[in-house]
């Protein structure tokens, strides 16, 4: 099967709807993409994104009345295996699909070897071919080096790579890739090198559907963009020429947007969070007060530290030095995570799926796990209490659908973190340290998950956040922490708080040499070839 050619159809959707129960998660969508674009896919999360490439890898069927066509051909519903390798139709997911045991060129030739294209399997053949795909897209790696040892951003080229080439004799490159939010993990310095191999994957012919969450991300790369708001296409192929990040936000949400109505609690007492001589592998010392009600932000370019000192401080991590809350002092040497949660300590790490939900189990069990003892009795579970008080929760934080027996599986990623923010919050926590709290999630979920975090300090919690995202910083934060090369090289506070000087205070490192030398232009706008 050819690629389509520039500005034919690698994708044609017709009157696609999805039914779940009472549920319409689709409601008669159209969506074309045409050969060698970037073409956007955005919405909030529940609108229906999973649902539709869901359908289109075949998970699942769509109701009766839709059609698809790949490279202007028709397919059958629900979409056969078979039938999207034919059409060289291919996915690359957040989580990427790579075996992190396997070598660079055992992933990149993973498929073929499963199928049987490579009937014998000879390593020194497989990396010779992994070296020249490499070579050819421009990725400097050892084909020889075993996935867990490599970067993020490295991860994220290899599955792109493997994806796009050739499957076999006579294969070509792929027509239609779907990109369902592959920077979501990634900071901001390592996005680019992603947008360029998309830059190359669509020189090459091949369309690309892009999800993303990043709205400046989604206006530089993208072409065109399609909304997706409850179920219901609201945009369809608009040019981004015509687009704005304001314009975007009004289709997402169904009216504007304003992160102005956030207020941050006033601090009137005096600090019961102390931090003294904390020492991690990555940074020598730090000494940090935190007052009720206080937002203090942690921050800086990767492998600063930062996430070593939120782990540590939750007995995660290899931290020393000492923590004292509300007069409770604890050794972060031998500190465990049951001893800090006695302490009043809450941490909501960044990998939701790995560290933060058991995606399996109803949001039910989720909820309740940090609270399982108030629910004993008799050597038993009270079942229907903590049913009833998960649905509360559900409604509280605005989990859709706000069903308490579904898992944790079947719900968006802005969902599945208010469960993970609603299993902490429900314990009032007296110091709630945040990983990337709203990573990967979308407009609508974000605004109420920072509501959610500024509630718990007016309700008394001191809160550390660490965070990549200046804006979100600024937004709620009394002051930022800055860290670079192992000590706090900035502390911004006041009107010096600002998404741009704090993206200034990561990339010079602190330094008024670099700073004044650094132009005030817009975080996160990086364009990328086309």
């Amino acid at each position: 099967m050819g690629v389509p050619a520039s500005g034919a159809e690698a994708l044609s959707v017709h009157r696609l709807s999805k039914t779940f129960g009472p549920t319409r998660a689709l409601s008669d969508v159209d969506l074309v993409i045409e050969g060698s674009e970037v073409h956007a896919l955005v919405g909030h999360n529940g609108s229906g994104k999973s649902t539709l490439i869901k359908i289109l890898a075949g998970y699942q069927d769509a109701d009766p009345g839709a059609s698809v066509r790949f490279g202007g051909q028709p397919v059958d519903l629900p979409v056969q295996p078979s039938v999207l390798r034919q059409h060289r139709v291919r996915f690359v997911h957040q989580h990427l699909g790579l075996v992190e045991r396997l070598t660079v060129a055992e992933n990149l030739w993973l498929e073929q070897l499963a199928l049987g294209t490579r009937r014998r399997v000879d390593f020194g053949s497989l990396c010779r071919d992994a070296a020249q795909a490499l070579e050819e897209y421009g990725l400097p790696l050892d084909p020889r080096e075993p996935v867990h040892r490599l970067t993020a951003v490295q991860k994220a080229n290899l599955a792109i790579l493997r994806a796009v080439i050739p499957a076999g004799d006579g294969d070509t490159a792929a027509g239609l890739l779907v990109l369902d939010e592959p920077t979501a993990f990634l900071p901001p310095e390592d996005k680019r090198h992603v947008y360029e191999m998309v830059g190359q994957v669509t020189s090459r012919g091949t369309a690309v559907l892009f999800v993303s969450h990043f709205l400046d991300e989604v206006l530089s790369l993208s072409d065109r963009v399609s909304v997706l708001r409850d179920g219901q296409m609201v945009v369809s192929g608009a040019p981004v020429e015509l687009l704005s990040v304001h314009d975007l936000m009004r289709h997402i949400v169904g009216s504007a947007t304003s992160q102005a109505a956030l207020e941050r609690p006033v601090v009137r007492e005096a600090p019961h969070v102390h931090v003294r001589g904390l020492r991690t592998p990555s940074l020598p010392h730090l000494d940090l007060d935190i007052a009720p009600g206080e937002v203090v932000g942690l921050t800086g370019l990767l492998g600063c530290g930062v996430d070593e000192v939120a782990r540590g401080l939750f007995g995660g991590g290899q931290a020393r030095g000492h923590l004292d809350v509300d007069g409770r002092r604890l050794d972060l040497a031998s500190l465990r995570p049951a001893r800090a949660m006695a302490a009043g300590i809450a941490f909501v790490p960044a990998d939701r799926a790995r560290e933060g939900v058991c995606v399996t189990l109803p949001v039910t069990d989720n909820s309740s796990i940090t609270v399982l003892p108030a629910y004993r009795r008799a050597g038993a579970l009270r079942r229907r209490a903590m049913r009833s008080a998960a649905a509360r929760l559900a409604r509280t934080y605005a989990v859709h659908p706000p069903s308490p027996d579904l898992p944790v599986s079947a719900l968006s990623g802005g969902n599945a973190q208010k469960v993970l923010m609603a299993k902490w919050l429900r314990r009032a926590p007296r110091f709630l340290i945040l990983e990337e709290p709203t990573q990967g999630v979308d407009v609508g979920a974000r605004a109420q998950i920072e509501a959610s975090i500024l509630a718990a300090a007016a309700e008394g919690a001191g809160v550390l956040l660490t965070s990549s995202d200046p804006e979100q910083l600024a937004d709620l934060c009394h002051r930022v922490l800055v860290l670079s090369e192992g000590r706090v090289v900035e502390v911004l506070q006041g009107e010096s708080l600002t998404k741009h000087r704090i993206a200034q205070a990561c990339l010079t490192g602190g330094s008024t040499d670099l700073l004044s030398a650094t132009t005030d232009q817009p975080v996160g706008k990086e364009v990328a070839p086309r």
